[in-house]
């Protein structure tokens, strides 16, 4: 692979800076008045925290403006297979990744900007965000948190057209506390006094109960989800009810019962936003959001060549039990209207519940292939990621590759073409992704 200007800005970073996480907000601050304060010179900001959803409300937010006619900035995090994925930036026609010369340079003058003081990677990246954002023309700005909320490096905004609290549950617990709790109160870290938040649906009532007190504390027009506004399936299509009324929608292009509640967090936060989203505007949004490796369908290439004839792919980083929960139900949901024997292959990394992921799809899954994740260097051994499947009650093996696994399968298998799911890292879906050929565009 080719090289880019902005690879090489951020290996450069990576040799002068510490790597992971350092919760504080002082350094980015700091960083961020040298550079002019650009983060408070954008447009209308929905921000968006939470441990699973994020993503998909912030692609389905993106689709809601670019259907109404609005040019939108959308920041993610973390990136598949390029740098460039974590910054979309408005443009004619639906928002683009930016390009390599924009970023190199955005990069460079940011790094300048800190004169080599003690700062980590993501927060250069983050001060990258605001000052790509402040300098192109945009009528909204989409900003996903990148760890937690209250000291996450994109919390320094200081008066959001709406944040958005996603579905709270157990993950990064050394960084954000062991308690359900403990992490809504973490996330709950980006609500503003006075500005309007909307809280997508929550499994646990001790989190909602956190968000909404910390909402009414802070004098916050609070949107509900199952209170002030909900989604439900009905005749194969998606209904969306809030004080307003009623959008009878088509089903969200991502798949999964979950993404229903995802796209209605998303039509409150745009609204709450002071965006009028008409109806029309809401179809189109429903069929065109899209987030690559989230219960993402595999395209035909490289990898896909391997697995056996007539084989449905998919591919989710996904990688907590709350993860293993929706996805396990959208294929569960998949058995019942298509049945075809499933098959998971995954890799993970140390930080995360393990056992607690492999548990949602027992009595779902024939058999899983455990794999090395390539990406990082916390990857759980293949082994004993195996041993961990096994626990959860499945039976389990490890190989040493996702093509191994594919060929395996593809070798050993004499029933009907199977469905296979690969799964349980972020970093393993990138690398799947680059090795397939269909890195995000």
């Amino acid at each position: 692979m080719t090289t880019l200007a902005a690879d090489r800005e951020i290996e450069s970073l990576m040799s002068l800076h510490p790597k992971g996480f350092d919760l504080s907000l002082d350094r980015i601050s700091r960083l961020l008045e040298r550079l002019g304060n650009p983060q408070d010179h954008l447009p209308p900001v929905i921000h968006i925290a939470g441990t699973n959803g994020k993503g998909s409300c912030a692609a389905f937010s993106q689709a809601l403006l670019e259907a109404a006619g609005h040019r939108v900035h959308v920041h993610t995090s973390p990136h598949l297979v390029n740098w460039h994925e974590r910054y979309r930036l408005a443009a004619d026609g639906g928002g683009r990744l930016v390009e390599d010369k924009v970023f190199a340079d955005a990069i460079a003058r940011v790094a300048k900007a800190n004169e080599g003081e003690t700062i980590t990677v993501f927060e250069i990246l983050t001060a990258v965000t605001f000052l790509l954002f402040s300098e192109h023309p945009a009528d909204a700005v989409i900003i996903e948190v990148g760890l937690g909320g209250r000291f996450d490096a994109t919390n320094v905004v200081t008066e959001p057209a709406v944040s958005v609290i996603m579905p709270v549950s157990l993950d990064h617990e050394a960084y954000l506390g062991d308690r359900v709790e403990l992490i809504a109160a973490e996330k709950a870290g980006i609500i503003k006094r006075g500005c309007p938040v909307v809280i997508g649906a929550q499994e646990s009532e001790t989190a909602l109960q956190v968000l909404i007190e910390t909402a009414e504390r802070l004098d916050c027009p609070a949107f509900v989800y199952g209170q002030d506004f909900l989604a439900f399936e009905e005749n194969g299509r998606m209904v969306y009810q809030d004080e307003d009324g009623l959008m009878d929608l088509p089903p969200p292009r991502l798949p999964g019962r979950h993404q229903f509640s995802n796209a209605a967090a998303a039509i409150a936060a745009v609204k709450a936003a002071g965006f009028e989203i008409n109806h029309r505007a809401a179809e189109k949004a429903m069929a065109n959001a899209a987030w690559p490796a989230r219960m993402q369908k595999l395209p035909q290439g490289r990898l896909t060549e391997l697995a056996p004839k007539g084989a449905e792919i998919w591919l989710d980083g996904g990688h907590n039990p709350g993860a293993g929960m929706v996805v396990a139900e959208a294929l569960a949901e998949r058995e019942e209207k298509n049945p075809r024997p499933l098959f998971l292959i995954s890799g993970m990394i140390n930080t995360k519940d393990q056992t607690g992921y492999f548990r949602a799809f027992k009595g779902l899954v024939r058999h899983v292939y455990t794999v090395p994740v390539s990406l990082s260097e916390a990857s759980v051994p293949n082994d004993e990621l195996a041993i961990r499947a096994i626990e959860a009650g499945l039976s389990a093996e490890p190989v040493s590759s996702v093509a191994n696994a594919l060929m395996l399968l593809r070798d050993g298998w004499d029933g009907p073409p199977p469905r296979i799911l690969i799964s349980g890292s972020l970093y393993l879906a990138g690398a799947v992704l680059a090795e397939n050929g269909t890195p995000p565009t």
